[in-house]
């Protein structure tokens, strides 16, 4: 993670915000970012960093909101192998596992 995403962390967990933290750790193919990509989610949806755009990113903004309500570390998978069509966008023909873990201030 970069020194700018880490200060984006430091900042909003200490501004008592509890966040999701995805980075990528397995990839397969061609994907648009690298295994240890980060991207914060913040509760509200919206993100700093990506993991590489399109339908797969929006999955995982998802899930981050799962994370940070139910607190369950997960496991996605984002699957970029599809057809290229107008509906799919972000289409680069590999696969890439994200693990999504949540931050939050002690004690809180």
């Amino acid at each position: 993670m970069s020194a700018t995403l880490y200060h984006h962390l430091h900042n909003l967990v200490d501004d008592g915000l509890t966040v999701a933290v995805a980075t990528i750790t397995d990839v397969k193919g061609s994907v648009p970012r690298e295994v240890g990509a980060k991207m914060i989610i913040h509760p509200y949806g919206q993100h700093v960093g990506t993991i590489g755009g399109g339908c797969g990113e929006a999955d995982v903004i998802r899930a981050g909101l799962d994370v940070i309500q139910d607190g369950e570390a997960r496991n996605i998978f984002v699957d970029l192998t599809e057809e290229i069509s107008m509906q799919s966008l972000g289409v680069c023909g590999g696969v890439m596992n994200v693990f999504i873990e949540q931050w939050r201030k002690e004690g809180a």
